[in-house]
């Protein structure tokens, strides 16, 4: 399996010509470092929640034009892209297989944040191998401790470095890819992975580093 990252949350998985995308939203397109045209080729779109910086509802309708992807995603994530006349099929719990990539989706809560009201939020892991939280620490996502990659969110309104040190220690996964961190220059980027890395080196968990969009790294597949 290939992971790339285009910027936030935007992760791109690929075995084969199969490609699944992660949550294409608005940090990602804003300030044109990534084309939407660049994903014509995925297979299948998860939509961990609704949040803008998770989807980008124009976006997603030229991805789907080109690609013809599968758009998944929650209930309420449907109800979003509905009103936008994009199809999205829900899924919510349980295990679902889309070409290449086996997925096991988990409701998770949102980290609180200062809103009203709080997105339905659906975790994913993908062939027992690579686990997306969206922007959860709940602790029912301890059943996937483990992991071998884990997608680590490193900046946001409902964090601090301890919160995340203490999630990262507590999955045990063998690697992490830093995510919702697409509003910070790379200058700031590299000072956030200088910042964490040896912490968790000391953990015993290796920090992957995409800076430039499209960047990435190979990790074995259980299957």
């Amino acid at each position: 399996m290939r992971i790339d990252k285009f910027v936030h949350s935007c992760l791109r998985l690929t075995i084969g010509a199969d490609r699944l995308l992660f949550d294409p939203g608005k940090f990602s397109f804003v300030d044109g470092r990534v084309d939407p045209a660049v994903f014509s080729d995925v297979s299948t779109i998860v939509l961990t929640h609704g949040h803008p910086d998770h989807i980008d509802p124009d976006a997603l309708a030229r991805i789907v034009q080109a690609s013809g992807a599968t758009l998944v995603g929650n209930g309420e994530v449907a109800d979003k892209l509905g009103e936008k006349g994009l199809s999205v099929t829900v899924f919510e719990e349980g295990e679902r297989t889309f070409g290449a990539f086996r997925l096991q989706a988990q409701p998770v809560a949102h980290e609180p944040i200062l809103s009203d009201e709080s997105p339905q939020l659906t975790a994913f892991l993908v062939n027992d191998v690579f686990l997306n939280p969206g922007d959860s620490f709940d602790s029912r996502l301890d059943r996937f401790a483990g992991v071998e990659v884990l997608a680590l969110p490193v900046m946001a309104p409902y964090l601090t470095e301890l919160t995340v040190h203490a999630f990262a220690k507590r999955m045990k996964p063998k690697s992490v890819v830093p995510v919702h961190d697409g509003y910070a220059r790379d200058y700031f980027l590299r000072q956030r992975y200088d910042v964490y890395e040896p912490y968790l080196d000391k953990a015993g968990i290796k920090l992957h580093r995409p800076m430039a969009p499209g960047d990435g790294f190979d990790v074995s597949d259980h299957d």
